[in-house]
């Protein structure tokens, strides 16, 4: 699934091809992607001669920004946008396209099709689902130490499931969770509320400068993720433990082991990160 660093990557791509932008039609194939407005033929007029102003980002998701709407994007597993030039073949899972009049068109291709879209009139996307229910981010200024802790003293789960929660820390899955705890020597089965307070800074420190090295480096290649321009990420060169089950540890040279925890795949370095 593309986390934060993807979505970023993707979102500083996209920001260079298609700013400015008018949108002349748009074509929907699978009905269940689109989300709000719940009638496919009203997202499809609201989206019609709107101009891309710009692209944001809140957590995992992309927020498109429109003269009138913003179009808020969620990739989940393989969700994948692409340029392309109108007399292009389309591809197998290209689910929606945006005709440019340009002559361009943006793309969405989903093998799962778990993806998702909203159209939200302009100004109020953050405050409706699913925006309205997401944590702040490592990279925005409500992420403080005193946020972190306070939100981690009061979870009795696991840390894995604490981190994994959007609601909490958004941004974070299962790839950077496990890079995180790793650096952080913390198993991901322990109690969230029995961390120190030095455990929870370190979290809190790694976090962000886990996925700041991860967006440097496009993001993390894992099954089909590529950016805007089929560019594939370069980060998964740095991964410590996510994927690496029965290899060396890099620290220590222990055998990376797989847990399941939290109801996903969990990689650990057991000497590192003893209990």
């Amino acid at each position: 699934m593309p986390e934060l660093p993807e979505v970023e990557t993707i979102r500083q791509t996209l920001k260079q091809l298609i700013i400015n932008q008018t949108i002349d039609d748009v074509n929907v194939y699978w009905d269940n992607i689109i989300k709000r407005p719940s009638n496919v033929q009203t997202f499809i007029d609201r989206l019609k001669n709107q101009t891309i102003i710009d692209i944001n980002r809140k957590g995992k998701f992309l927020l498109f920004e429109l003269n009138d709407y913003t179009l808020v994007s969620h990739l989940r597993m393989e969700g994948k946008y692409q340029l392309h030039d109108a007399n292009d073949p389309i591809i197998k899972h290209t689910h929606v396209i945006f005709h440019f009049t340009s002559g361009k068109e943006l793309r969405y291709n989903d093998v799962r099709k778990f993806g998702t879209m909203h159209v939200f009139k302009k100004g109020s996307a953050l405050n409706h689902k699913p925006l309205n229910i997401l944590g702040p981010d490592p990279f925005e200024e409500r992420y403080t130490f005193d946020y972190v802790y306070e939100r981690l003293k009061r979870a009795k789960r696991n840390i894995k499931a604490a981190l994994l929660d959007q609601s909490l820390i958004a941004g974070l899955g299962n790839i950077y969770v496990d890079e995180v705890l790793f650096n952080a020597k913390i198993h991901p089965e322990k109690r969230a509320n029995e961390l120190t307070k030095k455990q929870i800074k370190l979290i809190k420190q790694i976090s962000y400068e886990v996925l700041k090295q991860a967006v440097k480096q496009g993001g993390t290649t894992i099954r089909s993720y590529v950016d805007g321009q089929g560019e594939i990420g370069m980060f998964q060169q740095q991964l410590f433990v996510y994927g690496r089950e029965g290899e060396p540890c890099m620290v220590c040279e222990a055998e990376i082991i797989k847990l399941r925890v939290a109801g996903r795949g969990t990689h650990i370095c057991p000497a590192c990160q003893a209990k």
